[in-house]
């Protein structure tokens, strides 16, 4: 498969430039040429020196994460960047980079695959950001206790137990996931009327937010309710007969 037939390929299943105007990550192709063949993909949640490490070692045609490299730009290519940069161009590995269009995704996100694993129905977007939404919103009836459990059981947290402000009702009907660091979305999931949120990470003012409007809140691990998506897409990698491997790196965040 050609580089440019795979970057366009997954461009256009994410909507990857409807997110031009509002997420900080360059997503799409970060580093590589226009042209190549391509056997070998690897994918992972960051791209850090281990990981990229790995890719190379497993000589991998191209890397696809969900966090990239470039944040709004690259000034210099020195220190930290440049360690993570020479080894993709020394042995010519490819960077493919989704963020918030891998969050949005309604069948191939992050948001969705924790949506899938409780088994949540009567799903719509949620989690608003400009004219987009990166995560989802959908009904069960599971106990907090439960999906705790079920998280525990299914996250690659790297040990780190899954912190719960059980502060709304037991028996939780109406769920909102936004995944990674989405605290920023509890008001938005109180207005909705949901009892409970999941997200990876948490801030000091939503304990005290969430007591007050009596929500659920599950912080399950930044890495580790971000890890859905970019499985997704080995999987699509997988069925147009390319060889993939995931590389697992949990931060335990």
């Amino acid at each position: 498969m050609n580089l440019a037939e795979l970057t366009e390929e997954y461009d256009a299943r994410l909507r990857t430039s409807d997110f031009a105007d509002v997420d900080a990550s360059a997503n799409g192709l970060q580093v590589g040429p226009d042209e190549k063949e391509v056997e070998r993909v690897a994918f992972a949640v960051d791209a850090a020196e281990k990981t990229i490490e790995d890719a190379v070692e497993w000589d991998a045609d191209a890397l696809v994460v969900h966090h990239g490299l470039s944040w709004g730009g690259i000034e210099r290519v020195t220190g930290r960047d440049y360690n993570r940069i020479a080894p993709l161009i020394e042995n010519d590995v490819a960077l493919y980079v989704s963020h918030l269009p891998l969050d949005s995704h309604p069948e191939l996100g992050n948001a969705a695959g924790i949506a899938d694993l409780l088994e949540l129905d009567s799903r719509e977007p949620f989690g608003s950001i400009g004219p987009e939404h990166i995560g989802q919103r959908g009904r069960g009836e599971l106990t907090v206790e439960e999906i705790r459990d079920e998280l525990a059981d299914e996250l690659d947290t790297g040990g780190r137990e899954i912190r719960v402000f059980d502060f709304g009702p037991e028996t939780v009907e109406d769920v909102a996931i936004v995944t990674g660091s989405g605290v920023d979305w509890l008001d938005e999931a109180i207005d909705a009327g949901a009892d409970a949120l999941i997200t990876g990470e948490g801030k000091q003012k939503v304990y005290h937010e969430a007591r007050e409007a009596e929500i659920n809140v599950l912080l399950a691990g930044h890495y580790a309710t971000e890890t859905f998506g970019v499985q997704s897409l080995q999987s699509l990698a997988e069925e147009w007969g390319l060889k993939t491997t995931f590389i697992d790196e949990p931060t335990g965040l």
